[in-house]
């Protein structure tokens, strides 16, 4: 799976696009046309607020960094060419797309709309099946908020203890990266939504899901508490002075109340007051029935108070295996419970969950199965813990006490992918998910991925079997597998004719195109990689193979050109990679090791050479072919390329400068882990907290800094919290003038251009545009690149067109990247140059197919020209290979305005279910519904 630093790093811009307003923060819509340098598959820029922390990771980093000073020339090495390319340049004849483990629907819109239908029409009980299903269809979706939005609604809304407990760990497990130092897996985050305890409460409570847990309630007084302990006591002492019999049990006799004792059980009724003996008499012999004398106290004393706290465990135990044996459900619940709040670490769940298993106490193996899983995926190395989990005898010992679920195994078979794809218990758990699967969606994603892992094990003829009982369900992409298999076992024919059917028979995709080119040559295999990436230019595998082509052709300048291409838009590792080898045949040692520092940041584990060789390793080989940087040229070096908007440049720059793999993507948590200073820290931990949700906590942090000390950080932090899109002018002047005070604080000039940058676009958006101005221009003095969009904005304010027009022509000039700034240059184009926007719109999907607003703005110039069916085949065309929000929302609109109702209908409830909360879609849908309504009636 590949993982990709721009998603989880959120940018410090205080606009995502110049059309929205400057405070809209939460606006996530990819394809916004002000990202400058943006990489739209990946959800944005490299993030200005990744280059806002580095000042403070260069000072609190480890000392491992530190540079050796320049050489004066290369030094001479020992290592050769074989040594950076142990197994040569890639061929195309050992090339293959990857099969995506996830679901992929050949009609991606129906599937989307239909399952809004059956969100927005469920029962209470369903909505979180329902999520997660929703979840499995996220789980292909290049942005993975999308995914882990669906995840916090399926916890929102699960019902029962496990459910809970599932997901609550899924969702820990997403958000691993962003764990403190001194954090435990079941420290609590605050919120009902993950918090350990909360989830082992029954019942269901959507709307306190989000709530802070009652773990950060005050404890009680120790007053309060003693005058507790003291009544306990008297309580627990002895039994009342009602007594009227006895239990004995061995030399010892322990004196209950008859009626009380007859209140925990119906068998305990029946023996005290029914036809036995016992009832008659005063002094009943309880030896032989498996309880000691003091757990036979110890059941006195609850048979009167219902407590347990006042017991030790072994004693709770004896309580509950008592209870099991004479059908004592309400002590039997109370153990269960008890037992359960106790369970807080490994040692102890592993001491007890076979206890609770055999005991079937539902609470206690919940709390037990907890730990397992917000410990993963170090827990599977566990060996009790990988047999509970992964054998027949596991799962049915789990299913008798109700915690077998498609829900558990598809959880872990996610790990188990993640973590080692073809190992024995990636293949288990998914045997065990294949056989907990009811629903159909749940046999396709269950079959169709053992059919990848058995693929990639080389059991060919398993994953013929499993690929094809995936696509009997429904699931048409497993025929893509279907055809590996039957080409990887020799039958090169049967694939071609599998993949010709499937496009003959099916709306073509992409992907059919790029697999069926597998089984051909020549020509033909090249005309059906261009079609596609003409049907989806996201496919990487093209550029791959046109790129290796070219290096066995012996081109290898225009096989980087054409790995650029999608470089440029979609920033992947194994891209990156393949351009580095080829560099490194260059003998290009600066741009290997820049891109292999690239792809360390994106993926810190990564291995080269198809698994052969740490990425890291690489980077130590190629260090001594290039001049070395002391911390000053690392951040000149920074510096000159985040001002030429160069992305890839200045996050090999950043991996330099830290020494850290994980630098990119957990740069805020070794910030606050590295800090200095206690005011330091708590600005890091504000940030942590302001992107997991939690507004209110991350504010308090940054005013506990400040009451430290003044910092830019914490002013900055302060005005990016209290930001909104809604703002009333008292508190946007409040938002200013913290601005301005972050401004007066020593900082660096790249957060000082950036701060700049964003107050230029407070004041533009109040329309105090000479003060905009000042500030876009003092950003620019700074060699803050991106500034330039912001002053072109200000010159359209002020309706100066041809100055808007030519200050994007300097940032297209100076920018690596400038997709975005051909796109944003085109709306500076007069009514009377349509042409000339019409053209820097097409070098913008040129540059960047994925980025949505060329697509829609030449729909809607057809639908002005009244070319209704060309209007739609141009949305057509995009939403095909990404579905986005806007793109719908402008179909359905056109639907709508043609009078085709059910088709805007269905474009509606496709956008709400990546956007529920549209409310511009919504009305939309509701008018649409209404026509289609008053049709049906007629």
């Amino acid at each position: 799976m590949q993982h990709n630093i721009f998603t989880s790093i959120r940018s410090l811009k205080f606009i995502d696009g110049c059309k929205s307003q400057v405070y809209a923060l939460h606006h996530s819509s990819a394809s916004s046309s002000a990202d400058v340098g943006s990489a739209p598959s990946c959800g944005g820029s490299v993030g200005e607020k990744f280059l806002h922390h580095l000042q403070e990771l260069r000072v609190n980093a480890k000392p491992a960094r530190n540079m050796l000073p320049p050489p004066s020339h290369h030094p001479t090495t020992s290592i050769t060419i074989d040594n950076l390319l142990p197994r040569g340049l890639p061929e195309t004849d050992i090339l293959e797309p990857q099969i995506e483990p996830c679901l992929k629907p050949l009609d991606m819109v129906e599937s989307l709309a239909d399952l809004y239908r059956r969100i927005d029409k469920s029962l209470e009980a369903e909505k979180s099946r329902l999520y997660l299903e929703q979840c499995a269809l996220f789980r292909g979706f290049p942005d993975p908020k999308m995914y882990r939005r669906s995840l916090r609604s399926a916890r929102q809304h699960a019902i029962d203890v496990h459910s809970k407990v599932v997901l609550a760990s899924w969702l820990r497990f997403e958000r691993r990266e962003d764990e403190l130092i001194g954090t435990s897996a079941m420290d609590c985050c605050g919120r009902n939504m993950e918090c350990p305890k909360a989830c082992l409460k029954p019942g269901y409570g959507p709307e306190s899901a989000n709530d802070r847990c009652a773990c950060l309630q005050s404890p009680i007084p120790f007053w309060d508490r003693d005058i507790s302990m003291m009544d306990e006591q008297e309580e627990y002492s002895s039994p009342d002075e009602d007594a009227d019999m006895s239990f004995c049990i061995g030399d010892e006799e322990v004196r209950c109340v008859r009626y009380k004792m007859a209140s925990l059980s119906r068998p305990f009724r029946a023996m005290l007051y029914g036809d036995f003996n016992e009832s008659r008499r005063e002094k009943i012999n309880f030896s032989k029935n498996g309880i000691s004398a003091q757990g036979m106290k110890a059941a006195e004393v609850f048979s009167r108070t219902k407590k347990l706290d006042s017991f030790d465990l072994p004693m709770v135990l004896e309580l509950l295996s008592f209870a099991n044996r004479f059908c004592c459900e309400e002590m039997k619940s109370a153990c269960d419970a008890h037992l359960a709040s106790l369970v807080s670490d490994m040692d102890l769940a592993l001491l007890l969950v076979e206890y609770a298993l055999e005991e079937m106490a539902y609470l206690l193996v919940a709390a037990c199965l907890q730990v397992f899983l917000r410990e993963l995926p170090s827990s599977m190395h566990h060996n009790y813990v990988m047999k509970l989990f992964c054998s027949s005898q596991g799962k049915e010992s789990l299913d008798a006490v109700g915690h077998a679920s498609f829900l558990l195994y598809y959880f872990l078979s996610q790990i188990a992918l993640e973590d080692d794809m073809k190992s024995n218990a990636t293949v288990m758990l998914l045997e065990r998910l294949c056989e907990s699967a009811t629903e159909v969606w749940q046999k396709q994603i269950a079959y169709h991925q053992l059919g990848v892992v058995m693929l990639e094990r080389k059991e060919y003829k398993d994953a013929h079997k499993w690929f094809h009982a995936a696509a009997s369900e429904g699931h048409i992409y497993s025929l893509l597998g279907v055809a590996r298999s039957k080409f990887k076992r020799g039958h090169k024919y049967s694939a071609y004719k599998v993949m010709s059917s499937l496009i003959s028979d099916h709306k073509p995709n992409g992907w059919m195109y790029q697999e069926r080119a597998m089984y051909c040559s020549g020509r033909e295999k090249l005309l059906d990689l261009e079609m596609a990436t003409d049907l989806d230019p996201s496919l990487s595998f093209p550029y791959k193979y046109r790129a290796v082509s070219l290096v066995e052709d012996d081109q290898l300048g225009a096989a980087i050109s054409e790995l650029n291409k999608i470089i440029g838009f979609k920033v992947s590792s194994d891209c990156l990679e393949l351009r580095a080898w080829i560099s490194i045949a260059l003998n290009d040692y600066q741009v290997a090791l820049r891109d292999v520092r690239a792809l360390l940041t994106i993926e810190p584990n990564y291995m080269m050479y198809n698994g052969k060789m740490p990425a890291d390793h690489l980077v130590e080989l190629l260090q001594p072919m290039v001049q070395q940087w002391n911390d000053a040229d690392c951040w000149m070096q920074l510096y000159d390329r985040w001002s030429a908007v160069d992305d890839i440049g200045s996050l090999a720059v950043v991996h330099h400068m830290l020494n850290c793999q994980k630098a990119a993507m957990r740069s805020l948590r070794l910030a606050r882990n590295f800090a200095s200073t206690e005011h330091e820290r708590l600005v890091y931990e504000g940030w942590i907290l302001f992107d997991t949700g939690h507004r209110e906590e991350a504010l308090e942090r940054a005013e506990e800094s400040l009451s430290i000390q003044r910092s830019f950080e914490a002013f900055f932090l302060k005005a990016y919290i209290l930001s909104d899109p809604h703002l009333d002018p008292e508190s946007i002047a409040h938002v200013v003038q913290l601005m301005e005070e972050a401004l007066t604080c020593p900082s660096d000039n790249l957060r000082k251009g950036q701060a700049f940058n964003n107050l230029g676009t407070i004041y533009a958006d109040c329309e105090k545009l000479d003060l905009a101005t000042d500030c876009f221009t003092r950003a620019l003095s700074l060699k803050h690149t991106r500034a330039h969009q912001g002053l072109a904005r200000v010159f359209h304010m002020k309706e100066d067109e041809k100055a808007a027009y030519e200050e994007m022509t300097k940032l297209i000039m100076k920018a690596r990247t400038s997709a975005s700034a051909y796109e944003k240059r085109a709306e500076y184009c007069g009514p009377n140059e349509i042409n000339m926007a019409k053209n820097d719109l097409v070098i913008a999907t040129q540059l960047d197919p994925l980025r949505t607003h060329p697509y829609r703005w030449r729909a809607a110039v057809l639908m002005d020209d009244h070319k209704e069916s060309e209007a739609i085949k141009e949305l057509t065309r995009a939403i095909d290979f990404k579905p986005d929000l806007q793109l719908l929302h402008l179909r359905a609109a056109f639907h709508d305005s043609m009078g085709d109702n059910s088709s805007a209908v269905q474009d509606c409830e496709a956008a709400l279910c990546l956007d529920p909360e549209s409310c511009e879609t919504l009305k939309l849908y509701d008018s649409s519904r209404g026509k289609v309504s008053k049709e049906q009636e007629k």
